[in-house]
């Protein structure tokens, strides 16, 4: 049985706007310093990643968008051209090089697919990666190159993969359900707070796809506040549902943690007890349905101290049929509590207790259980008609 792959080197740290931006690759190394010190990750399960060339970038991105990239990053783009690509917003700003640390991270979720349609190993995470708002021709929301795109295209064009796509992060996978929107070779799910109240204003139920794609496209927007007792029962029944009915070949899971309670960009209320169960469910599908083939990349997350090195801790856990439990490694809090401006959570769990009680609850559950019968409702109609 072959081991895990973890794709990291310093390489993938340097996709940074700045200092101040949510968006923190600081984030990634945390968690590659916890997964050493808790003593899961061997230096034999890492495998450095390989830079995207244009070409592979290309397979989705408009080669003008490349080009801006390029020149954008040394300063040479005309600023009359940069709202056009999406560029020098306050989300998504101009920072020096950013095509090089772009199609490291590509690069990066390339490696992982590569690994795992290769033999080396079934299961593979690539933390740098899940940039899922980016489009063909546009920066969005943080991301630049949409590595998951980018990757499902070369699984379909280089080992004729069927391929599906789950997105757990807060906000909705807008870039890759666009991508493939059309294409019934592509599955895609996204499960995600309202675009009522949240960018990128995406994802509504009622977007199915289109063409021959129609009916490959599940939504699942749920309620603000909502919180794991609604969450997972969701997630389990739709993960479920959906790779019986499509039967991948390979599943691309993107694993933003934004949903957590303490996440400061968005407003569910999500604990660890959702980020144990989503890589569960996730494995649990790949192994009964695709031979055990699971791509996992990163994401969103902007809690980057409490909240992102435990969650993406807990796939990689999952990967190697691990279950992490009692406390973080001592030498981990003590070097990073000094460089943390908020007390480190001790524990691989939280506590009990973690918010106030939310007065909403039966009425936010009974709100996205119509909303998941709604998302799956092609599904059931053609079991019936069976």
């Amino acid at each position: 049985m072959t081991k895990p792959i973890f794709i990291f080197s310093d390489q993938l740290l340097s996709y940074k706007f700045s200092n101040h931006h949510p968006f923190n690759p600081l984030r990634f190394h945390l968690t590659y310093e916890l997964l050493k010190e808790t003593g899961i990750l061997s230096d034999e399960q890492i495998v450095q990643p390989r830079k995207a060339t244009d070409e592979e970038i290309m397979l989705v991105h408009n080669e003008d968008y490349v080009n801006a990239i390029k020149k954008a990053g040394q300063g040479q783009l005309p600023k009359s051209q940069e709202s056009s690509f999406g560029l020098n917003t306050d989300d998504t700003p101009i920072f020096e090089n950013m095509h090089d640390a772009s199609a490291w991270l590509v690069g990066a979720t390339l490696t992982a697919t590569e690994q795992v349609f290769e033999g080396k190993t079934n299961k593979a995470l690539s933390l740098g990666g899940g940039l899922h708002h980016g489009f063909r021709g546009r920066a969005s929301g943080f991301c630049i190159y949409n590595d998951s795109s980018i990757a499902i295209e070369y699984m379909k064009r280089k080992y004729n993969a069927r391929v599906l796509y789950i997105d757990t992060d807060a906000h909705h996978g807008d870039g890759v359900q666009w991508a493939f929107y059309d294409d019934p070779d592509v599955c895609t799910f996204s499960i995600h707070e309202t675009g009522r109240y949240l960018f990128p204003g995406t994802g509504n139920v009622s977007e199915k796809g289109a063409g021959k794609g129609y009916g490959y496209s599940f939504n699942l927007p749920v309620d603000a506040f909502t919180e794991d007792d609604s969450w997972i029962p969701l997630l389990e029944e739709a993960i479920e549902e959906i790779v019986r009915f499509f039967k991948p070949d390979v599943i691309i899971s993107q694993n933003g943690v934004d949903a957590h309670y303490w996440d400061p960009l968005t407003h569910l209320s999500l604990t660890m007890k959702s980020y144990r169960k989503i890589p569960e469910l996730v494995n649990r599908a790949a192994d009964r349905y695709t031979e055990g083939r699971w791509i996992a990349v990163g994401g969103g997350g902007y809690d980057i101290w409490r909240v992102v090195p435990r969650a993406w801790s807990l796939i990689w856990a999952e990967m190697n049929g691990l279950d992490l439990q009692g406390s973080l490694p001592e030498s981990w809090l003590k070097r990073w509590q000094e460089k943390s401006a908020i007390e480190l959570p001790t524990l691989w769990d939280d506590v009990p207790d973690l918010y106030p009680n939310i007065p909403r609850k039966q009425e936010i559950c009974d709100k996205n259980q119509v909303m998941l019968k709604r998302a799956l409702q092609h599904i059931r109609n053609e079991k019936k008609s069976v």
